[in-house]
């Protein structure tokens, strides 16, 4: 079955959040964090998707719009996985090997963008390879 265009939206949401956890696993949003989403957002996410939202914008831009949302309320990283965990079990339709793999290339691109990977950073990194591989 192919989802819906309002769970493509809400998968771009909940990827913000998971970006959003990746940045904050330290408790600092760096801002060469944020322009390495807001690259890999242009770069890798736009070519690969049609769904536009409710204002005819690329739904892959729902990405970066909860990412910034997320920053101004501060939210709890592992609240966000957890989250993530659930909508991947609730629509495992929309994931698959491919996209996977780009959801933790952008997370490690997050992560290695202000003085590499620290400590807390991996763990999360960790975490999100887990619960995209189950």
């Amino acid at each position: 079955m192919k989802p819906s265009e309002e769970n493509k939206i809400r998968f771009y949401q909940q990827l913000g959040r998971v970006f959003y956890a990746v940045a904050n696993a330290d408790s600092n949003v760096h801002d060469k964090e944020i322009q390495a989403l807001k690259k890999a957002i242009r770069e890798d996410w736009v070519p690969i998707e049609k769904t536009t939202d409710d204002f005819g914008m690329d739904a892959a831009y729902q990405i970066e719009i909860v990412f910034d949302w997320m920053l101004e309320d501060k939210h709890n990283p592992e609240t966000l996985l957890h989250d993530f965990k659930v909508f991947k079990e609730t629509h495992p339709s929309l994931f698959n090997p491919e996209l996977n793999a780009l959801i933790l290339k952008t997370a490690d691109r997050i992560a290695n963008s202000f003085n590499a990977r620290n400590k807390k950073e991996l763990v999360t990194l960790q975490q999100l390879a887990s619960i995209l591989k189950n």
